[in-house]
Parts: C-alpha cells; structure tokens; sequence
C-alpha cells in the first residue's frame, strides 16, 4: 500500500504479540468468515496471492481453508512482514514480499495467480490507486481465476451505520484522497478492468464480499 502519514490511528490497527508477532483485532474478528466464503468459492489448487497481508493471521486462516493452494503473503511494511512469517507456520505458506499494490505494472510479475485476495485496504487508498490495483489484479490472474475483496462501502452513495459515517468521515478528514468507496464503482471498475464481478455477499459488521473473475 501507498505510504500515507496522516492515516488515523483507529485505520489500521496492529498491537504486539508474542515474539515478532502482531495481532489485529479486527483480523481475528473477520478470518473465519473471510475464509469461509473463499473455501466455498476458490479453488483447491494452485497459486494464491494476498495483497496487504498485515499481521499474518488473515493468510494463516485462509492456508487452512484451502490447503491445497500455495500462499503467497505480500505487504509494503517489513515489520509487518516479519508478522507475517512468524504467524506462517503452515507449509503453503511462503515468506511474505514487499509489494505495493497500487503501483503500476506488478501484475505481470505475478501472473498466473489462481486467487488473489484483498482484506480492508480500499478505503485506505485513493479512487486512482484503487483503479490501478484493479488493473494490476486482472493482469496477475489465471484465466478463470478469482479476486476477493472485503471490506466496507458506501451503499448507494451512503454508509449503512453511525460507525461506519464516523470512521470514513474520521479517514477523509486525514486525508480527503481516501474514504469508503461506493459498492457500484468498485464493479464497475472491476469491469472496465475486465474482470467479471458476481453480486456482493453481505459479510458480518455491514462489511461486503465482492468477488470477480478473469474471464477464460
């Protein structure tokens, strides 16, 4: 992810742990039902790759619901990346990698993935970031292959919650380039992108899960 200094402290939370670890809250909160829907909806081979790994404890959830996939974790921090792979103690995990998602041209370096997914960064970003990651998505999938994207939205250009108003207002007032994006743009990215997007599951916390796929 693009460095951003003024990110408000409530964004992106990581506390010690034991050893190298970090734990989010938020991450042990949401794996369960992240990995669940990407076990019922990815596949069971292949090549995976996690854009914005943070902790570790969200790859280490998701190796275990799809074992028969190698996971590769990525983050632009290397603290966070020493999380990572002290959290990765699973064999279908690699060591994490430095990758800024929002850079131009990294999708051709990881091409052939069967699963890409993305945990709470979108908001985070800019409207042009984000639009760039897609593209770099679409370039790094395998025909047929899937990305999975969650987080909050706006829903019809609005939060669903007091919570959600004070927090994307919270992350615009630090930034005005960030916010929550609204549902109907990030499909329609994804398809101008030339992914083909699936309806969006609602997931606990008002969060979403939109998936989209590389055409064959």
């Amino acid at each position: 992810m693009t460095h951003r200094t003024r990110l408000p402290s409530s964004a992106s939370i990581a506390l010690p742990d034991t050893g190298a670890r970090l734990t989010a809250p938020s991450a042990q909160r949401n794996a369960p039902a992240i990995a669940a829907v990407l076990a019922q909806h990815g596949p069971q081979s292949g090549r995976a790759l996690e854009i914005a790994s943070g902790t570790g404890q969200h790859v280490v959830a998701f190796a275990a619901a799809l074992p028969g996939l190698t996971w590769q974790p990525t983050e632009i921090d290397a603290t966070r990346r020493t999380s990572i792979d002290a959290w990765a103690e699973a064999h279908n995990i690699l060591p994490a990698i430095p990758l800024d998602a929002t850079a131009p041209e990294w999708g051709v370096r990881h091409a052939g993935q069967d699963l890409i997914v993305l945990v709470n960064l979108l908001h985070l970003i800019s409207d042009a970031e984000a639009q760039i990651l897609l593209r770099e998505v679409a370039a790094a999938l395998a025909p047929g292959a899937l990305f999975a994207v969650y987080g909050p939205f706006l829903q019809g250009g609005c939060t669903v919650s007091q919570a959600d108003a004070d927090f994307d207002a919270s992350l615009r007032a630090n930034d005005p380039e960030i916010g929550y994006k609204d549902v109907d743009d990030v499909l329609h990215w994804m398809d101008y992108a030339g992914l083909c997007p699936e309806p969006p599951i609602d997931m606990p916390s008002n969060n979403l899960m939109l998936l989209a796929r590389q055409a064959l």
